[in-house]
């Protein structure tokens, strides 16, 4: 349940990342309610990284950081080069791909520990 829980805070961190990028692009009221969307998605970003590293199956934080803020990488990246037309070029989706793989990598050895 926590990885779950890590998993949506992360998107949420896309979704903190996509505001700030929508609300430089916008003026006057929109403005308004794209920050108001980032102070909802922010907060309930960080309240999910909270609940992921407490309980019966905690992660360890330095794990649930990592991939908090890798799944928050990876979305805003993709969001960036759908919604903000950003470049897609070979050197940027390879790492990009090494940094989910090594997302799965510190799942699979912190579930092990």
């Amino acid at each position: 349940m926590n990885w779950i829980l890590l998993i949506i805070g992360g998107l949420f961190e896309t979704g903190f990342a996509i505001s700030l990028g929508k609300a430089q692009q916008t003026s006057g009221k929109e403005f308004y309610l794209w920050i108001l969307a980032f102070a909802i998605f922010v907060c309930a970003s960080m309240f999910l990284l909270y609940k992921s590293m407490g309980g019966e199956h905690a992660i360890p934080v330095g794990t649930a950081y990592a991939v908090w803020g890798a799944i928050g990488a990876i979305g805003t990246i993709i969001a960036g080069i759908i919604l903000f037309k950003e470049p897609m070029g070979f050197w940027r989706l390879f790492f990009l791909t090494t940094l989910i793989i090594s997302v799965v990598g510190l799942q699979i050895v912190s579930s092990k520990a």
